[in-house]
Order: structure tokens, then sequence, then C-alpha cells
């Protein structure tokens, strides 16, 4: 068996593309039942494939031994190209049917949003 890996560089004459990064967590209530929990999963993991603007998604949930996530448990990563790209995700009805999925089950949310740096 062969296998092929294709690797991609970063150097002057390559950098890498500049991402404005959505980053959301989630804390979610103590009654929120793991079904509840595994249903706002699969429908924040549906909304790129709705949303052409999204560029980039990925997500998990805390496993730091440090005991500091405050009770937040899911991270959630969402790529945009530009801030144009974020302003139609926010409002978009795909994003605002995920919300309403979402906030029964929901205590805390924070969201930071950044320009990634070289």
């Amino acid at each position: 068996m062969v296998l092929f890996s294709t690797m991609s560089f970063v150097s002057p004459s390559n950098p890498p593309k500049k991402m404005l990064r959505h980053v959301v967590l989630f804390k979610f209530k103590d009654s929120a039942t793991p079904a509840q929990v595994k249903e706002v999963e699969d429908a924040f993991r549906k909304l790129p494939s709705k949303i052409k603007e999204v560029k980039g998604f990925e997500w998990g949930t805390n496993n730091s031994p440090e005991g500091l996530a405050q009770g937040f448990t899911h991270v959630f990563f969402v790529s945009f190209d530009s801030e144009a790209g974020r302003e139609v995700y926010l409002p978009h009805p795909e994003h605002k049917a995920f919300v309403k999925v979402l906030e029964p089950t929901l205590d805390k949310v924070l969201v930071v949003d950044y320009w990634t740096q070289e």
C-alpha cells in the first residue's frame, strides 16, 4: 500500500491566508439531557453546509485537566474570509433556526471573534 501526502508550506512567497474566526463556547443548563446536547451539536455541525459564507468549521468538547472551564463544555470555531461573510452568517435564517434549537438548553455562551495572526 502506498500513501501520498500533500503538505502546504508557509513562506514569504506563500503567506498564510488571514481568516476571521468566530469562537463560540457553550455552557449547558444542568437540566439539559445528553439527547438535547447532541441535537445542538448536530444542528451546529450542519450550518457550514447551509451557509456558503462559512469557510471553515471545527468543534470539540473540553478535556482540559486544569479545571478552569467554568462549566463551558463545548467550543466551536467558525471561519470566514471576511467580516462581510460574518455579517451574512449572524442574521442568516439557518443560523437563527439553530439558535432556536440551542436556547432551551443554554445556560451561558461566550463569543470571541478575531483575525488570525502570523
